[in-house]
C-alpha cells in the first residue's frame, strides 16, 4: 500500500507540470487567436497570459490529473465581435487543440529522439537512472500524453468543449442560438462519461494511435 501511494505520488508529481503547460497553452491560444480576429474580450479579461490560475478550472483539473481527461475555465469569447462570426468561431475553437497537437509533436521529438523513454517510468520499465534525471524523462511523457488528451478530448462534439463550437458554427443561423443554450448541460454530460469509463473506450484507441504514429515517426 506504501508503495502504491508513493507511486502514485510520483505520477501526480510529474503529470501536474505538464497539465499546467498544456492548460495555459490551450486557453491562451484561444484568447490569442480571437484577439487576432477582431474580439479583444480575453485580452480586457487578463485572460492572454501564462499564469495557470487565470485558467484552471478547479474540478477540469483534478479530473485530468486523476483521469486523464480533463478541462478548464473557457476563454471568454465574443462571437459578434469576430470579423467573419461563423469562419472565425472554427478557427478560434481549433486553436486550442491545434497548440496542444504542436506541443505534443515536440514534446515527441524530444521524449523519442532521446530516447527518454529508457528511463521513464510512463512506459512502465524506466532504466536504473538518478532520480532527478527520470522525473524529468517522465515530466516529458507526461506533456506529450496530456497535451494529446487535452487535443483529442476538446475535439469531441459535447458542449462546452471546442468541438460543439465548430458543430455551432456549421450550423443554420437560426439553430446555432438552440446549440448553445445547451451547453450547460454538456459538463453534467461529461463527468458521466468519464466516471463511467465510457469516455476512456472513445479516447484510449484514438491517442494510441497518435502516440504509435509518433514513435514511428521518431525512432526511425
Amino acid at each position: 500500500m506504501i508503495n502504491f501511494f508513493r507511486n502514485y505520488l510520483k505520477e501526480i508529481l510529474a503529470a501536474f507540470p505538464a497539465v499546467l503547460f498544456a492548460i495555459v497553452i490551450h486557453e491562451v491560444s484561444h484568447g490569442y487567436v480571437a484577439y487576432l480576429l477582431g474580439d479583444d474580450t480575453a485580452k480586457k479579461a487578463g485572460r492572454l497570459t501564462l499564469n495557470p490560475l487565470k485558467h484552471l478550472d478547479p474540478i477540469g483539473t483534478l479530473m485530468l490529473v486523476i483521469f486523464h481527461f480533463g478541462w478548464a475555465r473557457p476563454v471568454p469569447v465574443n462571437f459578434w465581435k469576430l470579423r467573419k462570426m461563423k469562419r472565425d468561431i472554427i478557427l478560434v475553437s481549433l486553436a486550442g487543440p491545434a497548440s496542444n497537437f504542436l506541443t505534443a509533436f515536440l514534446g515527441g521529438i524530444v521524449f523519442f529522439k532521446l530516447r527518454l523513454f529508457r528511463f521513464s517510468t510512463f512506459f512502465g520499465y524506466g532504466l536504473p537512472a538518478d532520480p532527478f534525471i527520470m522525473y524529468l524523462c517522465d515530466v516529458m511523457a507526461y506533456l506529450m500524453f496530456i497535451n494529446l488528451v487535452l487535443a483529442i478530448f476538446n475535439l469531441i462534439p459535447i458542449p462546452p468543449l471546442d468541438g460543439s463550437k465548430i458543430i455551432m458554427a456549421l450550423l443554420p443561423e437560426r439553430y446555432m442560438m438552440w446549440y448553445a443554450k445547451y451547453e450547460v448541460y454538456g459538463t453534467i454530460v461529461l463527468l458521466v462519461l468519464v466516471l463511467f469509463g465510457i469516455m476512456q473506450m472513445i479516447m484510449n484507441p484514438v491517442l494510441n494511435f497518435f502516440i504509435d504514429t509518433l514513435q514511428k515517426m521518431f525512432l526511425r
